[in-house]
Protein backbone atom coordinates (compact mmCIF):
# COMPACT_ATOMS: atom_id res chain seq x y z
CA UNK A 1 0.00 0.00 0.00
CA UNK A 2 1.51 3.34 -1.13
CA UNK A 3 0.89 6.95 -0.07
CA UNK A 4 -0.69 7.77 -3.48
CA UNK A 5 -3.19 4.97 -3.07
CA UNK A 6 -4.20 6.30 0.37
CA UNK A 7 -4.66 9.84 -0.98
CA UNK A 8 -6.85 8.71 -3.87
CA UNK A 9 -8.89 6.53 -1.52
CA UNK A 10 -9.47 9.40 0.90
CA UNK A 11 -10.56 11.84 -1.87
CA UNK A 12 -13.06 9.33 -3.29
CA UNK A 13 -14.59 8.62 0.08
CA UNK A 14 -14.86 12.31 0.91
CA UNK A 15 -16.63 13.02 -2.38
CA UNK A 16 -19.18 10.29 -1.70
CA UNK A 17 -19.73 11.61 1.82
CA UNK A 18 -20.24 15.17 0.53
CA UNK A 19 -22.88 14.02 -1.97
CA UNK A 20 -25.09 12.90 0.90
CA UNK A 21 -26.87 10.32 -1.35
CA UNK A 22 -30.00 12.51 -1.67
CA UNK A 23 -30.89 12.75 2.02
CA UNK A 24 -34.08 14.83 2.50
CA UNK A 25 -33.08 16.44 5.85
CA UNK A 26 -30.22 19.00 5.51
CA UNK A 27 -29.41 19.00 9.25
CA UNK A 28 -29.22 15.20 9.41
CA UNK A 29 -27.03 15.16 6.31
CA UNK A 30 -24.62 17.72 7.86
CA UNK A 31 -24.45 15.74 11.10
CA UNK A 32 -23.70 12.48 9.30
CA UNK A 33 -21.09 14.12 7.09
CA UNK A 34 -19.27 15.52 10.14
CA UNK A 35 -19.19 12.15 11.89
CA UNK A 36 -17.97 10.31 8.82
CA UNK A 37 -15.28 12.87 8.06
CA UNK A 38 -13.98 12.71 11.67
CA UNK A 39 -13.72 8.90 11.65
CA UNK A 40 -12.11 8.86 8.23
CA UNK A 41 -9.51 11.47 9.13
CA UNK A 42 -8.50 9.56 12.26
CA UNK A 43 -8.10 6.35 10.24
CA UNK A 44 -6.07 8.03 7.52
CA UNK A 45 -3.74 9.78 9.98
CA UNK A 46 -3.06 6.53 11.88
CA UNK A 47 -2.44 4.54 8.68
CA UNK A 48 -0.12 7.12 7.17
CA UNK A 49 1.86 7.47 10.42
CA UNK A 50 2.33 3.70 10.65
CA UNK A 51 3.40 3.47 7.02
CA UNK A 52 5.88 6.31 7.54
CA UNK A 53 7.42 4.60 10.57
CA UNK A 54 7.79 1.31 8.71
CA UNK A 55 9.32 3.11 5.75
CA UNK A 56 11.90 4.91 7.91
CA UNK A 57 12.77 1.92 10.15
CA UNK A 58 13.10 -0.66 7.35
CA UNK A 59 14.19 1.49 4.39
CA UNK A 60 16.02 -0.70 1.88
CA UNK A 61 18.90 0.87 0.03
CA UNK A 62 21.64 -0.05 -2.40
CA UNK A 63 25.15 0.09 -0.91
CA UNK A 64 28.57 -0.79 -2.32
CA UNK A 65 30.56 -3.74 -0.97
CA UNK A 66 33.18 -2.42 1.46
CA UNK A 67 36.68 -3.78 2.00
CA UNK A 68 38.93 -3.47 5.04
CA UNK A 69 42.62 -4.11 5.56
CA UNK A 70 42.55 -6.51 8.50
CA UNK A 71 45.35 -8.01 10.53
CA UNK A 72 46.44 -11.55 9.67
CA UNK A 73 45.41 -14.48 11.85
CA UNK A 74 46.93 -17.82 12.79
CA UNK A 75 44.95 -20.97 13.65
CA UNK A 76 46.16 -22.83 16.74
CA UNK A 77 44.82 -26.21 17.84
CA UNK A 78 43.92 -26.90 21.45
CA UNK A 79 41.88 -29.11 23.77
CA UNK A 80 38.77 -28.36 25.80
CA UNK A 81 39.56 -28.82 29.50
CA UNK A 82 37.52 -28.35 32.69
CA UNK A 83 37.76 -25.11 34.62
CA UNK A 84 39.40 -27.08 37.46
CA UNK A 85 40.66 -30.66 37.40
CA UNK A 86 42.36 -32.90 39.99
CA UNK A 87 43.50 -36.52 40.14
CA UNK A 88 42.81 -38.09 43.54
CA UNK A 89 45.43 -40.70 44.48
CA UNK A 90 45.70 -43.28 47.27
CA UNK A 91 47.59 -42.10 50.37
CA UNK A 92 47.69 -45.43 52.22
CA UNK A 93 47.88 -49.07 51.09
CA UNK A 94 44.73 -51.14 51.32
CA UNK A 95 41.63 -52.43 49.61
CA UNK A 96 39.01 -50.18 47.99
CA UNK A 97 35.71 -50.68 49.86
CA UNK A 98 33.62 -47.79 48.48
CA UNK A 99 33.14 -45.86 45.23
CA UNK A 100 30.60 -43.05 45.27
CA UNK A 101 29.47 -43.30 41.66
CA UNK A 102 30.28 -43.73 38.01
CA UNK A 103 31.82 -41.48 35.37
CA UNK A 104 29.65 -38.39 34.80
CA UNK A 105 28.00 -38.39 38.25
CA UNK A 106 27.85 -35.03 39.99
CA UNK A 107 28.99 -34.47 43.58
CA UNK A 108 29.19 -31.58 46.02
CA UNK A 109 32.34 -30.34 47.73
CA UNK A 110 33.05 -32.51 50.78
CA UNK A 111 31.40 -35.70 49.47
CA UNK A 112 33.34 -38.95 49.89
CA UNK A 113 34.32 -40.30 46.47
CA UNK A 114 36.55 -43.30 47.34
CA UNK A 115 37.16 -45.12 50.64
CA UNK A 116 39.94 -47.60 51.49
CA UNK A 117 39.66 -50.22 54.24
CA UNK A 118 40.96 -48.72 57.51
CA UNK A 119 40.25 -51.55 59.99
CA UNK A 120 43.97 -51.98 60.75
CA UNK A 121 44.32 -48.27 61.42
CA UNK A 122 41.32 -48.34 63.75
CA UNK A 123 42.96 -51.15 65.77
CA UNK A 124 46.18 -49.16 66.06
CA UNK A 125 44.18 -46.16 67.16
CA UNK A 126 42.63 -48.08 70.05
CA UNK A 127 46.09 -49.28 71.08
CA UNK A 128 47.46 -45.73 71.10
CA UNK A 129 44.45 -44.57 73.13
CA UNK A 130 45.37 -47.11 75.81
CA UNK A 131 48.96 -45.88 75.82
CA UNK A 132 47.72 -42.31 76.16
CA UNK A 133 45.60 -43.23 79.18
CA UNK A 134 48.62 -44.91 80.85
CA UNK A 135 50.79 -41.88 80.17
CA UNK A 136 48.17 -39.55 81.64
CA UNK A 137 47.92 -41.71 84.77
CA UNK A 138 51.73 -41.67 85.16
CA UNK A 139 51.73 -37.90 84.77
CA UNK A 140 49.10 -37.52 87.47
CA UNK A 141 51.16 -39.70 89.84
CA UNK A 142 54.33 -37.69 89.15
CA UNK A 143 52.47 -34.49 90.06
CA UNK A 144 51.44 -36.05 93.37
CA UNK A 145 54.99 -37.19 94.16
CA UNK A 146 56.39 -33.79 93.33
CA UNK A 147 53.81 -32.04 95.54
CA UNK A 148 54.58 -34.34 98.46
CA UNK A 149 58.30 -33.59 98.13
CA UNK A 150 57.57 -29.86 98.19
CA UNK A 151 55.30 -29.86 101.25
CA UNK A 152 56.67 -32.95 103.11
CA UNK A 153 60.38 -33.40 102.28
CA UNK A 154 61.75 -36.91 102.36
CA UNK A 155 64.75 -35.79 104.46
CA UNK A 156 62.43 -34.90 107.37
CA UNK A 157 60.09 -37.84 107.12
CA UNK A 158 60.10 -40.40 109.92
CA UNK A 159 58.97 -43.08 107.49
CA UNK A 160 61.66 -42.53 104.90
CA UNK A 161 63.58 -45.68 106.05
CA UNK A 162 61.97 -49.12 105.98
CA UNK A 163 60.76 -50.68 109.18
CA UNK A 164 59.25 -48.97 112.21
CA UNK A 165 59.67 -45.26 112.77
CA UNK A 166 61.64 -45.61 116.08
CA UNK A 167 65.08 -46.30 114.48
CA UNK A 168 64.68 -43.37 112.12
CA UNK A 169 63.61 -41.08 114.99
CA UNK A 170 66.65 -42.20 117.04
CA UNK A 171 68.87 -41.54 113.99
CA UNK A 172 67.53 -38.01 113.57
CA UNK A 173 67.76 -37.15 117.30
CA UNK A 174 71.18 -38.58 118.19
CA UNK A 175 73.17 -39.97 115.26
CA UNK A 176 72.77 -37.05 112.82
CA UNK A 177 73.26 -34.43 115.52
CA UNK A 178 76.45 -36.17 116.71
CA UNK A 179 77.70 -36.40 113.09
CA UNK A 180 77.06 -32.70 112.61
CA UNK A 181 79.11 -31.91 115.76
CA UNK A 182 82.00 -34.06 114.56
CA UNK A 183 81.75 -32.56 111.01
CA UNK A 184 81.04 -35.83 109.23
CA UNK A 185 77.24 -35.49 108.81
CA UNK A 186 75.38 -35.24 105.45
CA UNK A 187 74.07 -31.94 104.08
CA UNK A 188 70.26 -32.18 104.27
CA UNK A 189 69.82 -29.17 101.93
CA UNK A 190 71.59 -30.98 99.12
CA UNK A 191 69.59 -34.13 99.81
CA UNK A 192 66.32 -32.19 99.65
CA UNK A 193 67.35 -30.47 96.38
CA UNK A 194 68.19 -33.88 94.87
CA UNK A 195 64.80 -35.26 95.93
CA UNK A 196 63.01 -32.26 94.36
CA UNK A 197 65.02 -32.65 91.18
CA UNK A 198 64.15 -36.34 91.02
CA UNK A 199 60.45 -35.58 91.38
CA UNK A 200 60.60 -32.80 88.77
CA UNK A 201 62.34 -35.16 86.34
CA UNK A 202 59.55 -37.68 86.86
CA UNK A 203 56.97 -35.02 85.95
CA UNK A 204 58.86 -34.05 82.76
CA UNK A 205 59.19 -37.68 81.68
CA UNK A 206 55.49 -38.30 82.23
CA UNK A 207 54.62 -35.19 80.19
CA UNK A 208 56.84 -36.38 77.33
CA UNK A 209 55.09 -39.76 77.33
CA UNK A 210 51.70 -38.03 77.10
CA UNK A 211 52.88 -35.88 74.18
CA UNK A 212 54.32 -38.93 72.43
CA UNK A 213 51.04 -40.80 72.75
CA UNK A 214 49.08 -37.78 71.51
CA UNK A 215 51.38 -37.45 68.47
CA UNK A 216 50.87 -41.10 67.59
CA UNK A 217 47.12 -40.62 67.88
CA UNK A 218 47.20 -37.59 65.54
CA UNK A 219 49.30 -39.53 63.04
CA UNK A 220 46.83 -42.40 62.97
CA UNK A 221 43.87 -40.00 62.67
CA UNK A 222 45.56 -38.37 59.66
CA UNK A 223 46.05 -41.79 58.05
CA UNK A 224 42.39 -42.61 58.67
CA UNK A 225 41.37 -39.34 56.98
CA UNK A 226 43.65 -40.19 54.05
CA UNK A 227 41.76 -43.46 53.64
CA UNK A 228 38.91 -41.38 52.17
CA UNK A 229 39.18 -39.26 49.03
CA UNK A 230 37.01 -36.14 49.40
CA UNK A 231 35.65 -33.99 46.56
CA UNK A 232 37.55 -30.67 46.83
CA UNK A 233 34.86 -28.74 44.89
CA UNK A 234 31.57 -29.22 43.06
CA UNK A 235 32.11 -31.30 39.94
CA UNK A 236 31.80 -34.66 38.19
CA UNK A 237 33.88 -37.82 37.95
CA UNK A 238 35.74 -37.66 34.66
CA UNK A 239 37.55 -41.00 34.86
CA UNK A 240 37.81 -44.01 37.19
CA UNK A 241 41.05 -45.95 37.64
CA UNK A 242 39.92 -48.52 40.26
CA UNK A 243 36.88 -50.55 41.23
CA UNK A 244 35.59 -51.83 44.58
CA UNK A 245 37.83 -54.68 45.74
CA UNK A 246 41.03 -53.47 44.09
CA UNK A 247 44.16 -53.31 46.22
CA UNK A 248 45.99 -50.00 45.89
CA UNK A 249 49.34 -48.60 46.95
CA UNK A 250 50.24 -45.04 47.97
CA UNK A 251 50.40 -42.75 44.93
CA UNK A 252 48.16 -44.89 42.74
CA UNK A 253 45.46 -42.81 40.92
CA UNK A 254 41.88 -43.49 42.02
CA UNK A 255 39.59 -41.05 40.14
CA UNK A 256 39.88 -37.95 37.98
CA UNK A 257 37.54 -35.20 39.19
CA UNK A 258 36.73 -31.93 37.42
CA UNK A 259 34.59 -28.79 37.55
CA UNK A 260 32.80 -28.81 34.17
CA UNK A 261 30.21 -26.09 34.71
CA UNK A 262 32.71 -23.78 33.03
CA UNK A 263 35.04 -25.00 30.28
CA UNK A 264 38.26 -23.73 28.78
CA UNK A 265 40.41 -24.25 25.71
CA UNK A 266 44.03 -24.99 26.53
CA UNK A 267 46.47 -24.39 23.70
CA UNK A 268 50.24 -24.18 23.28
CA UNK A 269 50.75 -20.85 21.51
CA UNK A 270 54.04 -20.02 19.75
CA UNK A 271 56.07 -17.40 21.52
CA UNK A 272 55.85 -15.08 18.50
CA UNK A 273 52.03 -14.87 18.85
CA UNK A 274 51.80 -14.47 22.63
CA UNK A 275 52.79 -10.81 22.45
CA UNK A 276 49.54 -10.06 20.57
CA UNK A 277 47.36 -11.49 23.39
CA UNK A 278 46.20 -9.90 26.62
CA UNK A 279 44.02 -11.04 29.51
CA UNK A 280 40.33 -10.40 28.77
CA UNK A 281 40.76 -10.32 24.99
CA UNK A 282 38.14 -12.16 22.89
CA UNK A 283 39.18 -14.35 19.97
CA UNK A 284 37.12 -16.60 17.63
CA UNK A 285 37.20 -20.34 18.39
CA UNK A 286 35.87 -23.34 16.49
CA UNK A 287 34.71 -26.57 18.17
CA UNK A 288 34.29 -30.10 16.85
CA UNK A 289 30.53 -30.03 17.35
CA UNK A 290 29.85 -26.94 15.21
CA UNK A 291 31.73 -24.85 12.70
CA UNK A 292 30.03 -21.71 13.91
CA UNK A 293 32.66 -19.68 15.78
CA UNK A 294 32.23 -18.85 19.45
CA UNK A 295 33.93 -16.02 21.27
CA UNK A 296 36.57 -17.29 23.71
CA UNK A 297 38.16 -15.01 26.30
CA UNK A 298 41.86 -15.11 27.15
CA UNK A 299 41.85 -16.01 30.86
CA UNK A 300 45.37 -17.19 31.65
CA UNK A 301 48.81 -16.85 30.05
CA UNK A 302 51.54 -18.96 31.63
CA UNK A 303 54.58 -16.89 32.65
CA UNK A 304 57.10 -19.50 31.47
CA UNK A 305 57.68 -20.89 27.98
CA UNK A 306 58.50 -24.49 27.07
CA UNK A 307 62.24 -24.52 26.29
CA UNK A 308 61.85 -27.46 23.89
CA UNK A 309 58.75 -26.45 21.91
CA UNK A 310 59.18 -22.65 22.32
CA UNK A 311 55.49 -22.31 23.14
CA UNK A 312 53.50 -20.78 26.00
CA UNK A 313 50.40 -22.42 27.45
CA UNK A 314 47.34 -20.15 27.17
CA UNK A 315 43.82 -20.84 28.44
CA UNK A 316 40.66 -19.40 26.87
CA UNK A 317 37.31 -19.30 28.70
CA UNK A 318 34.34 -20.59 26.69
CA UNK A 319 30.78 -19.26 27.07
CA UNK A 320 28.45 -21.49 29.06
CA UNK A 321 26.25 -22.02 26.00
CA UNK A 322 29.13 -23.45 23.93
CA UNK A 323 28.43 -27.07 22.79
CA UNK A 324 31.67 -28.44 24.22
CA UNK A 325 32.85 -31.22 26.50
CA UNK A 326 36.24 -31.99 28.10
CA UNK A 327 38.64 -33.62 25.69
CA UNK A 328 37.21 -32.12 22.49
CA UNK A 329 39.51 -30.71 19.85
CA UNK A 330 39.21 -26.96 19.30
CA UNK A 331 40.86 -24.27 17.20
CA UNK A 332 41.42 -20.63 18.09
CA UNK A 333 42.11 -17.82 15.62
CA UNK A 334 44.82 -15.60 17.05
CA UNK A 335 45.97 -12.25 15.67
CA UNK A 336 49.30 -12.36 13.88
CA UNK A 337 50.81 -8.92 13.47
CA UNK A 338 53.63 -10.23 11.31
CA UNK A 339 51.24 -11.48 8.60
CA UNK A 340 49.13 -9.01 6.65
CA UNK A 341 46.40 -10.17 4.30
CA UNK A 342 44.72 -8.52 1.36
CA UNK A 343 41.51 -6.50 1.38
CA UNK A 344 38.72 -8.27 3.27
CA UNK A 345 35.09 -7.92 2.19
CA UNK A 346 32.82 -6.72 5.00
CA UNK A 347 29.03 -6.24 4.75
CA UNK A 348 26.33 -5.22 7.26
CA UNK A 349 24.55 -8.07 8.98
CA UNK A 350 21.25 -6.40 8.04
CA UNK A 351 21.93 -7.24 4.37
CA UNK A 352 21.96 -11.00 4.97
CA UNK A 353 18.98 -13.10 3.85
CA UNK A 354 18.77 -16.69 5.09
CA UNK A 355 17.76 -18.85 2.13
CA UNK A 356 16.83 -21.93 4.11
CA UNK A 357 19.86 -22.57 6.32
CA UNK A 358 22.37 -20.79 4.03
CA UNK A 359 23.17 -17.07 4.12
CA UNK A 360 22.62 -15.02 0.95
CA UNK A 361 22.50 -11.39 -0.21
CA UNK A 362 20.69 -9.51 -2.98
CA UNK A 363 23.31 -8.34 -5.50
CA UNK A 364 22.44 -5.59 -8.00
CA UNK A 365 23.76 -6.57 -11.46
CA UNK A 366 24.55 -4.55 -14.57
CA UNK A 367 20.88 -4.61 -15.68
CA UNK A 368 19.95 -2.75 -12.48
CA UNK A 369 18.02 -5.67 -11.10
CA UNK A 370 18.78 -7.88 -8.14
CA UNK A 371 19.79 -11.50 -7.96
CA UNK A 372 19.99 -13.71 -4.86
CA UNK A 373 23.50 -15.00 -4.28
CA UNK A 374 24.78 -17.40 -1.59
CA UNK A 375 27.78 -16.26 0.45
CA UNK A 376 30.13 -17.84 2.94
CA UNK A 377 30.50 -15.84 6.11
CA UNK A 378 33.44 -15.53 8.48
CA UNK A 379 33.81 -13.92 11.87
CA UNK A 380 31.94 -10.81 12.99
CA UNK A 381 33.46 -7.35 12.96
CA UNK A 382 31.92 -5.51 15.85
CA UNK A 383 28.16 -5.87 16.37
CA UNK A 384 26.80 -4.93 12.92
CA UNK A 385 29.24 -6.21 10.30
CA UNK A 386 30.53 -9.61 9.19
CA UNK A 387 33.37 -10.84 6.99
CA UNK A 388 32.44 -12.47 3.66
CA UNK A 389 34.87 -15.26 2.77
CA UNK A 390 33.41 -16.01 -0.68
CA UNK A 391 30.47 -15.03 -2.91
CA UNK A 392 31.14 -11.30 -3.34
CA UNK A 393 33.74 -9.16 -5.10
CA UNK A 394 34.95 -5.69 -4.21
CA UNK A 395 32.99 -2.99 -6.04
CA UNK A 396 29.73 -4.94 -6.34
CA UNK A 397 26.49 -3.44 -5.04
CA UNK A 398 24.11 -5.13 -2.61
CA UNK A 399 20.74 -4.28 -1.07
CA UNK A 400 20.81 -3.46 2.63
CA UNK A 401 17.73 -3.99 4.84
CA UNK A 402 15.74 -6.05 2.32
CA UNK A 403 12.17 -6.82 3.46
CA UNK A 404 11.26 -10.35 4.60
CA UNK A 405 10.61 -12.64 1.67
CA UNK A 406 12.60 -10.56 -0.83
CA UNK A 407 14.09 -12.62 -3.66
CA UNK A 408 15.76 -12.16 -7.04
CA UNK A 409 14.29 -9.24 -8.99
CA UNK A 410 13.15 -7.16 -6.03
CA UNK A 411 14.51 -3.61 -5.88
CA UNK A 412 14.12 -0.75 -3.39
CA UNK A 413 11.02 1.34 -4.11
CA UNK A 414 8.94 -1.68 -5.06
CA UNK A 415 6.22 -3.03 -2.76
CA UNK A 416 7.41 -5.55 -0.22
CA UNK A 417 6.59 -9.16 -1.08
CA UNK A 418 3.06 -9.93 0.11
CA UNK A 419 1.99 -6.24 0.36
CA UNK A 420 -0.93 -4.92 -1.86
CA UNK A 421 0.18 -2.92 -4.88
CA UNK A 422 -0.83 0.71 -5.58
CA UNK A 423 -4.15 1.16 -7.34
CA UNK A 424 -7.61 2.67 -7.21
CA UNK A 425 -10.09 2.36 -4.38
CA UNK A 426 -11.67 -1.01 -3.86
Amino acid sequence: MSLGYLERLSRGVLRRVAAGHGCACPRLVAYRQGRRRSRLLHTLVAGMAGLLLCTVGMAAQIIPVQTLQLQGTATIGGTVVPYKEVTLSAQIPGRVVYLAGDVGDHFKAGDVLVAIDDSELQAKRRQVLAQLQNAQAALQNSYVQYGREVYAPRTRSLTAAPGMGLPNMFDQMFTRNMADVLGVGADTTIERWADLQRSRTGVNQAQAQVLQAQSKLQEIDAAIRDARSIAPFDGVILKKFVEVGDTVQPGQPLVEFGHVKYLRIQADVPVSLVKYLRIGQFVPAYLDTARTPVQARVSQIYPQADPNQHTVTVKFDLPRSAPAAPGMYAEVLLPDGSARRGPTIVIPTSAIIHAGSLPAVLVVNEKNTSELRLVRLGSKIGQNHVIVLSGLRPGERIIDNPPPGASSGWMPGQPAPGAPESGGAH
